[in-house]
């Protein structure tokens, strides 16, 4: 079975945002997060019902994410992840940097069956990085928390804001990643949704830059690079693969091969606080909800997810390009410019060429 078709059938990732509630101010928040729940939250047993829904999709299952806000201001956390876990699920979670997020609660984490944790830096120093968030101490406080993760043996991705705002301090945060022993570390490509609408994105040709720095830095790091609403990343790693002599079969068996195709849509679904499904948290578009319709219905049948898999559909260079299909630009990015999630990402440069069969991966 090809990575398309399997896409086509089930999302690799489920990112299920479990509260809005946040104690942190971040400048860049795209749930516009606030310090109390709102009371339409899906219950408890709505929750339960939501992850039982997921392992429909079949075996291995979509991998999900508890993220939030902060997926910790909900009480029934714990008996959430439990469930996820016992149903055997791979369940991750994204908490906030806040004085709930002890080590001993990350430790936690672990015996509850956690496989992974994300950490957002985006800063590589206290002052950088409590600016963002808004909150003095954030930065200390998720430091310890990181060390917690690896101590406890919690697989650690670090999460980081790129934009105009963040990109010069880029290197040094890479370093910090280094020393924190994280595996992964995932660029977050500003799409500017939310009150991150206020900071400025980079230039496209600044964009590609960076994601051939990005490239040659994950050549010597002790961590993976991948990227968030930059899909056009993996056009720039194939290349340089390329220009380094790798075989086709060496290209295959490269750890980015495996992101190949996933985009929002397309390998991704985000469920929202409320039960509302879309193609991911920067791509506000309702496909459905889950209090109403099934997850796997909304996913594989609905009009707007079938759209986004179809990237010869896709407008401006995005439809033409001949990385199309292991990339296919960011739907959210496209929409938040153009108001249609099927045109042209805006931050990409690259200019299409004929496309060949023999330089398809």
């Amino acid at each position: 079975m090809g990575q398309a078709h399997t896409l086509d059938r089930a999302p690799q990732r489920v990112y299920w945002e479990l509260t809005r509630a946040c104690d942190l101010a971040c400048r860049h928040c795209r749930a516009e997060a606030i310090p109390q729940r709102d009371p339409g939250e899906l219950t408890t047993a709505e929750g339960r019902r939501l992850l039982e829904a997921l392992r429909e999709f079949g075996d291995p299952g979509p991998r999900v994410v508890l993220t939030g806000g902060d997926p910790l201001k909900r009480p029934d956390f714990w008996e959430l992840l439990e469930h996820g876990v016992g149903l055997g699920l791979g369940v991750s979670v994204a908490p906030s940097g806040t004085p709930a997020l002890t080590p001993d609660a990350v430790r936690q984490l672990k015996r509850d069956g956690a496989e992974a944790m994300s950490l957002s830096f985006d800063g590589s120093d206290p002052g950088r990085h409590d600016g963002f968030r808004g909150v003095p101490g954030c930065f200390a406080r998720t430091v310890e928390a990181a060390e917690a993760a690896v101590d406890a043996g919690i697989a650690l991705q670090v999460n980081t804001l790129v934009s105009a705002e963040t990109a010069a301090d880029l290197p040094a945060i890479a370093d910090l990643v280094g020393r924190l022993g994280a595996g992964r570390w995932s660029l977050f490509f500003l799409v500017q949704v939310g009150r991150g609408r206020v900071l400025t994105q980079l230039t496209p040709a600044a964009c590609e830059r960076l994601l051939a720095w990005a490239w040659e830095r994950s050549r010597s790091a002790t961590f993976a690079i991948t990227t968030t609403e930059a899909p056009h990343y993996r056009r720039v790693a194939l290349e340089g693969m390329r220009a380094s002599g790798a075989s086709r079969d060496e290209v295959r068996r490269s750890p980015i091969r495996r992101g190949f195709g996933i985009r929002d849509g397309n390998g991704i679904m985000f469920v929202s606080h409320v039960g509302d499904v879309t193609p991911s948290g920067f791509l506000p578009l309702v496909a459905g909800n889950v209090r109403t319709a099934s997850p796997m219905a909304i996913y594989r049948d609905s009009p707007l997810f079938r759209q986004l898999r179809e990237p010869a559909r896709f407008g401006g260079r995005c439809g033409r390009c001949e990385f199309r299909e292991i990339c296919g630009g960011s739907r959210a990015r496209a929409y938040a410019a153009t108001g249609d999630p099927l045109g042209e990402d805006p931050l990409c440069p690259y200019e299409p060429g004929p496309r060949d069969k023999e330089d398809e991966p």
